[in-house]
């Protein structure tokens, strides 16, 4: 018996089924890919063509109409078997809800699904690197001339979008529109190059390296303005990276629970013969156990928050706007209490073995190497500051953020000035 948070409805039960094959294959070569540093390119054409990055689209339109819950914990369940794959289609489950959102308020999205259904997905392309200024964007979309627009420029963490054939693409207008739009570029051009030069510790294999766009074309129906983008997005993007922790914690337990199950060796001062019947080894790894039990049940209370807030798209603009507070709130507040979950269990599993279990063929480094990289994409200790500030003074969240450098004088300094979106990476 372990301790188990999942969800016990129908639906999800008929998906997890579904499903159960195709993460058992994945999860087959996990930790060889990972010691081999290898992208796992035939693992993603797996799950795109079981159907997997098509179960929010309603059933009418050929998906599984799965609810953000249903999808939280499947997403669970991949990060378990491959804590690289649920965070590269981050980006194509945030794009596909935007469209989600669009079609509940005016429909129209059937391209869209028919895409998803067919196994198409979408990548992220929003953050840039180097000398890029805070306040604006470095890639820029252009009339071309010929009724479609050309973009120009690069963006780094672009998670998914080397298994993509979309580019959901952050960009700045240099036409007489200006501001920002969201420009959806076929990835199957000459213009665009994704390649695999993250250098990161962890998260090895999501492929969240560089995309270069050099006079990439962009039909005029895929640019899309920016302030129509769904208003729980950075909710969403947070709840895809507490899932994956808790996937990764879900892994770390595994492993833990088969190394000390099959351990002979001891230690003359232990407190049982056989490791497995030692009180102190098993204490610990019931500390591990109910850390992952608590991150999972805490990041599927989250995903209830965003259930309520995509079902706010007919209900006006006063009734989203609060439940997308409530939902940023509290992702905000789980991503830091699942971030300690994580981290101290992926590091305590350690405990319970001995030196040998720090042997490089094991991979056991690579849970807490992933997790605190996944963990190190939107500082926790800003979160915590955001969710105590609501607390006493009742203040809003910042609903979209971005990350560089500033020029602005530090007597001006204000976090909440920052009118431009999340990193995503």
């Amino acid at each position: 018996m372990t301790l188990d948070r999942t969800r016990r409805s129908p639906g999800l039960e008929e998906l997890r089924a579904r499903f159960a094959p195709v993460l058992a294959t994945i999860a087959a070569g996990a930790l060889e890919r990972e010691l081999d540093r290898r992208l796992p390119v035939d693992e993603v054409e797996l799950l795109k063509q079981s159907g997997f990055g098509a179960v929010r689209v309603p059933r009418e339109h050929g998906g599984a109409g799965a609810s953000l819950a249903d999808l939280t914990q499947l997403w669970i369940d991949l990060a378990a078997a491959d804590n690289n794959l649920a965070q590269v289609l981050r980006g194509h489950f945030a794009f596909a809800e935007d469209r989600l959102w669009h079609h509940a308020r005016q429909g129209g999205q059937e391209l869209w699904f028919d895409r998803f259904v067919r196994g198409q997905v979408a990548g992220n392309a929003w953050s840039e690197v180097g000398a890029t200024a805070i306040d604006t964007q470095g890639t820029v979309l252009r009339p071309a001339g010929d009724g479609q627009f050309r973009l120009d420029g690069t963006k780094y963490y672009t998670t998914g979008t080397i298994f993509a054939e979309w580019a959901d693409v952050y960009v700045r207008r240099g036409d007489e529109v200006g501001g920002f739009a969201i420009a959806v570029v076929d990835t199957d051009q000459a213009g665009v190059s994704v390649h695999d030069d993250w250098n990161g510790f962890g998260q090895v294999g999501t492929g969240s390296g560089t995309a270069v766009f050099v006079d990439a074309r962009v039909a005029a129906a895929d640019v899309l303005p920016f302030e129509e983008r769904f208003p729980y997005q950075t909710a969403l993007y947070q709840l895809n990276l507490l899932a994956t922790l808790a996937g990764i914690g879900r892994a770390a337990l595994t492993d833990v629970v088969r190394h000390v199950r099959g351990r002979e060796r001891t230690y003359s001062h232990a407190n049982a013969p056989r490791v497995r019947d030692d009180a102190q080894v098993l204490a610990r790894v019931g500390e591990i156990a109910s850390a992952v039990y608590a991150a999972e049940a805490v990041t599927l209370r989250v995903a209830d928050a965003l259930d309520e807030a995509h079902g706010a798209a007919t209900l006006g603009a006063a009734e989203a706007a609060a439940r997308a507070e409530v939902a940023e709130l509290e992702s905000s507040a789980a991503q830091v209490v699942v971030t300690d979950l994580v981290l101290r269990a992926t590091s305590d599993l350690f405990d319970a073995l001995g030196a040998s279990g720090t042997a490089q063929d094991k991979g056991l480094d690579r849970h807490w190497r992933n997790a605190r990289t996944v963990a190190s994409h939107n500082p926790r200790i800003l979160k915590a500051r955001v969710v105590g500030d609501a607390e006493v003074n009742g203040t809003p969240p910042p609903y979209a953020w971005a990350i560089g450098r500033t020029e602005r004088d530090r007597a001006d300094w204000s976090p909440r000035a920052v009118p431009v979106a999340e990193v995503v990476g």
